[in-house]
């Protein structure tokens, strides 16, 4: 069974481990995780994990953040995947640092990428993995905040986060969307 891992954010080296791009470090934790390579292929870096009669097509689209639709629609349609066998895992503001959210539906939140995605798809019914970034930026300046490097205070959280949001994604595959809401949402993480 075939299921579409996506991790949402914006190529480049000036992008890299940034708050925004926090959805590339968890596919790429997972993928890391099940001894995985990354390709280059059409709209996206592409692995294929296989895991017990279980295989994610993980991808980090290369179309930049928002136009990370073009991408998710063209490897959901590639690989013949329905949506509730999707996630996508992006960061979010309205999220303090300490949560994450697993729902299977639901509105873009002001996020572009998800933006993208609900326009190419025509629906917001699918799965998304929200990781919390908290808002902790002075006004005017949250393009900085969620383009900026965590601090040192965060990163052993963000680290944290990583682990048990790969464990979420593993949890997703075998056992559900609820099972791996079960294991994520209203829970608090802290060091």
């Amino acid at each position: 069974m075939k299921y579409l891992l996506a991790g949402l954010g914006n190529i480049g080296n000036e992008y890299a481990h940034t708050r925004h791009n926090i959805g590339f470090d968890v596919i790429a934790a997972f993928v890391h995780k099940h001894g995985g390579e990354f390709r280059s292929d059409r709209l996206a870096y592409v692995a294929e994990i296989k895991i017990k009669g279980r295989t994610g097509i993980c991808i980090c689209p290369t179309t930049y953040m928002n136009l990370s639709g073009k991408a998710l629609k063209f490897w959901l349609d590639k690989e013949k995947i329905p949506l509730e066998r999707s996630l996508t895992v992006l960061d979010d503001l309205a999220l303090p640092l300490t949560k994450m959210r697993i729902k299977p539906a639901g509105s873009d939140g002001g996020h572009n990428g998800l933006r993208s995605i609900q326009a190419l798809l025509n629906t917001t019914a699918y799965p998304k993995f929200r990781f919390g970034i908290g808002s902790d930026f002075p006004k005017g300046m949250q393009a900085d905040f969620v383009l900026g490097k965590w601090s040192k205070e965060e990163e052993p959280l963000v680290k944290l986060k990583i682990e048990k949001a790969v464990t979420a994604i593993e949890i997703f595959l075998f056992q559900g969307i609820e099972a791996a809401m079960n294991e994520i949402n209203n829970k608090e993480f802290t060091l």
